[in-house]
């Protein structure tokens, strides 16, 4: 496990042991072969969760509903998993959100060791393939290239020590959603949360985790273009650069 900014804390909202709700937000699109294998999985500790649809032409809404019938279904209002990811943690009432994929990637019984570092203090946690006891069954030779290059350039523009970017597996406290300022559209989201996390001075954890292979059809991530965009992301984002981002979507009161 890798942490920063371990300054103590002093705000008694944050103390170490404060328990809080969790919200859960799961974008998808054409996944009903996959969902009902991440809602039957989903720990107690989750107290909603949020399927963000992007408009599927399959059964995953029926099947997310027959999974779990207390599901919130709401539809991204744009294209891209950015926006997706947006939408739901705009909908989201929970003290903690944790962001996951619905492609079985990724596994829900990780989702407590994320909401632990939360509630012992630290403001965003993220998952790591790449630290002792996480790994990846999935990762192709050019994603392990094209992340580790993105990765030494977000570390040596932000000053970091991060040991993984590309990977979508987080959480965070939703009263700092203002100051994560996203306003991506794409995959670049996550990196985008990374950088404002590192930005604006937040306690960060990085947690191992274990990336699954997808379990059914294929992936929507294409990682020449995505990396690219990633790429714009850190280099416009990085302290006194001009960016012409637009607008961020601020969380609701």
């Amino acid at each position: 496990m890798v942490m920063y900014n371990v300054e103590p804390i002093i705000d008694s909202e944050r103390e170490a042991g404060a328990h809080g709700s969790v919200s859960l937000v799961v974008p998808a699109l054409n996944e009903a072969r996959n969902i009902a294998w991440v809602f039957e999985q989903i720990p107690e500790c989750v107290d909603e969760v949020i399927l963000v649809d992007g408009d599927s032409t399959d059964a995953t809404i029926p099947m997310a509903q027959h999974c779990l019938p207390t599901v919130r279904n709401v539809r991204q209002n744009g294209p891209g998993k950015g926006n997706a990811l947006r939408t739901g943690f705009l909908e989201a009432k929970g003290d903690f959100v944790v962001m996951m994929d619905a492609d079985g990637s990724m596994s829900p019984a990780e989702i407590p060791h994320f909401v632990h570092f939360l509630e012992h203090g630290y403001d965003f946690v993220k998952g790591s393939r790449f630290v002792a006891g996480g790994g990846s069954l999935d990762i192709t030779l050019i994603r392990r290239m094209g992340n580790q290059v993105l990765l030494r350039a977000a570390n040596r523009l932000y000053h970091a020590r991060l040991t993984d970017l590309c990977y979508g597996f987080c959480a965070f406290r939703r009263s700092f959603l203002d100051q994560l300022d996203l306003h991506a559209v794409g995959f670049e989201i996550e990196a985008e949360m990374i950088v404002h996390a590192l930005r604006s001075g937040l306690r960060i954890a990085e947690v191992p985790s274990l990336e699954l292979p997808r379990r059914s059809g294929c992936s929507n991530l294409h990682a020449i273009s995505d990396g690219r965009r990633v790429l714009r992301t850190l280099l416009s984002e990085r302290p006194g650069a001009r960016s012409a981002a637009p607008r961020p979507v601020r969380s609701a009161s």
